[in-house]
């Protein structure tokens, strides 16, 4: 028993990791779906495409359209053969989401570990590094990163694991099972916001490798052509819609800002600094002072060492020039200039944000970090308060990311509402999962209304996803991929909206991807919350007819619209359940 007791004390952070999952799992499912989600770009977008396609059964459709912006090819949305889109196959779409949340955790904690275990015979073995690894494994694993593309960056190290065993072994009988891993990498990857980077990487590390090796690499050149192959069969959609459609796009109007020098260079600043809002890591709180600081040290030593040539060979500095790298990426991709010359080089990446590069950020902080921690470990041997030290700095960094995330921390978001709601017994104005899409409220809407999956809808003062979710047809969407021929049909509807105010003008004519009713008045009435106070005009701005002639049978909104008469609307109906925060009105069209 005392060495039972010995063995569990001395793998703590293996408990701890284990403890957190268990935890995790066990707070989501039973708050269920009082769970406080992200909505942007999450709850409004990717969550209800998935329950679209499992209310259609269009998972594996062929030549199928989709319910939402009158009808878009299910091409357009995430493949079948995506891991995160095999979970809405399988689980009810809130279960789906969490146990993604976890498979997520548990992908990136498995594929630091096995990556790092890929440098036994560089790294000391003992309990303090295998620590130091667990935690930071868990620390990357729970970065609150894009939720539909967590899985993705979770798996990047897992990608760079198989490539260097590849590399090292050769080729051999044992290195198989190797090619077969990287073949179906894609399952946990997303080509257009990684894959397409992975394989420019894996080009230039071949050009490396042959300068430094003085041969070609057979076995890297052999796994370019693997990846891509993967990434062909298994996301076979998005390359039938990038390279053989014919059919232009909102892509093709899309006008990203073009800002001058000064702003590249302060956007450059910013995005090293503290990241973008979906790969928001948290670092700037706490991993990259630690890590700058280092950096000044280090580089300060080797100057005073006059070991010059070590400068450019440690693999410290090299992460560092990578981050940089990343961040001059993003920035320049606000020249207009720049992505000129991409569109007039590769046409089919018109439109194309290059500045994903980014998306990588997040590891090297985190393996930046690590090499801190397990250099200050093995330093510790003249001064125990190192070894101390690297225990603790990555401790630090696990409760930095679950308390000052600022996007997408669902786990602290939840936490702090049920914590709310148990000790006022109020809730907050926030919306939580279950409020957000109040199914119960709209079962009750479709029966009144006898409602039929060919009538077409809009939302006014909500996100269509809401109506996507629950099983109505809509004309409007929010999608960054569909036909500039129905982006310009949907403009003749809110075209009143857009005349009275520019920035919502310039946002729809611009971007376009939420393809939505616009105020007239307000700067955004899709409000995330129980209050709509953001609303301060219920006069609705459409071009009635222009919507009629799209097939719109029903108008469905949050707001008491005060000049539905003169729009030529009439109210079916006004509907409130127990269950939700919404008033929903109903409108029809008055047919002309």
């Amino acid at each position: 028993m005392k060495d039972l007791k010995k063995n569990i004390l001395s793998k703590w952070y293996i408990c701890l990791v284990l403890s957190f999952i268990v935890a995790v799992f066990a707070l989501f499912m039973i708050t269920g779906k009082n769970s406080y989600i992200a909505i942007p770009d999450n709850l409004d977008l990717f969550v209800a495409q998935m329950r679209m396609m499992q209310n259609t059964d269009t998972f594996f459709a062929r030549g199928a359209d989709v319910p939402f912006l009158g009808g878009i090819s299910r091409d357009n949305l995430p493949g079948e053969f995506y891991l995160y889109t095999i979970l809405y196959m399988i689980f009810p779409t809130y279960q789906a989401y969490v146990i993604g949340y976890i498979l997520k955790v548990v992908i990136g904690i498995a594929s630091c570990l096995l990556l790092l275990g890929s440098f036994k015979d560089e790294l000391p073995d003992n309990e303090g590094i295998r620590a130091i690894s667990w935690i930071l494994s868990l620390a990357y694993g729970i970065l609150n990163l894009f939720p539909a593309f967590g899985i993705p960056f979770a798996s990047i190290p897992l990608v760079i694991y198989l490539l260097r065993k590849i590399y090292k072994q050769g080729f051999k009988i044992g290195t198989i099972p190797f090619f077969i891993g990287l073949f179906l990498y894609p399952v946990v990857s997303y080509f257009s916001y990684f894959g397409m980077f992975i394989l420019g990487y894996l080009v230039l590390a071949i050009i490396w490798r042959w300068i430094s090796d003085k041969k070609l690499s057979l076995t890297l050149v052999a796994s370019l052509f693997i990846l891509a192959a993967g990434y062909m069969l298994f996301e076979y959609r998005l390359f039938g819609t990038m390279l053989f459609s014919d059919e232009i796009t909102i892509r093709s109007s899309m006008k990203d800002a073009s800002m001058s020098a000064p702003e590249i260079l302060r956007e450059i600043w910013t995005v090293w600094k503290e990241g973008m809002m979906h790969a928001d890591d948290a670092h700037k709180y706490f991993v990259l002072p630690v890590c700058c600081i280092y950096f000044v040290a280090l580089n300060a030593g080797y100057i005073i060492k006059k070991n010059y040539r070590q400068i450019f060979r440690d693999v410290y500095n090299f992460f560092a020039l990578l981050l940089v790298f990343n961040s001059v990426v993003y920035g320049i991709y606000y020249s207009e200039a720049m992505r000129n010359l991409v569109a007039t080089l590769l046409p089919p990446l018109t439109g194309w944000q290059f500045n994903r590069t980014v998306f990588f950020s997040p590891f090297l902080w985190y393996a930046s970090l690590f090499i801190i921690c397990e250099r200050l470990y093995v330093a510790g041997k003249d001064a125990i308060w190192k070894k101390i030290a690297a225990v603790i700095i990555p401790v630090i960094s696990v409760f930095v990311i679950l308390l000052l995330s600022e996007h997408y921390n669902d786990l602290y978001d939840t936490a702090y509402g049920t914590a709310y709601r148990i000790k006022t017994g109020k809730t907050l104005d926030r919306l939580s999962y279950g409020e957000f899409y109040s199914e119960e409220l709209f079962d009750k809407i479709k029966v009144d209304l006898g409602y039929e999956e060919d009538e077409w809808a809009v939302a006014y003062g909500m996100h269509p996803a809401v109506l996507e979710y629950n099983g109505i047809s809509t004309l409007d969407g929010y999608l960054g991929f569909y036909t500039q021929e129905y982006k310009d049909a949907f403009r003749k509807v809110i075209a009143p909206a857009l005349e009275r105010k520019e920035a919502t003008r310039i946002y729809f004519d611009d971007w376009g991807a939420r393809c939505y009713l616009y105020s007239g008045t307000d700067d955004s009435i899709v409000m995330a919350t129980k209050s709509m106070i953001g609303v301060t005009d219920n006069d609705i701005y459409i071009d009635t007819k222009a919507l009629n002639d799209l097939g719109c049978s029903y108008i469905f909104s949050r707001i008491d619209i005060s000049n539905a008469k003169e729009k030529d609307l009439s109210l079916v109906g006004t509907y409130t359940d127990e269950s939700s925060p919404y008033t929903i009105y109903v409108y029809e069209i008055n047919m002309y």
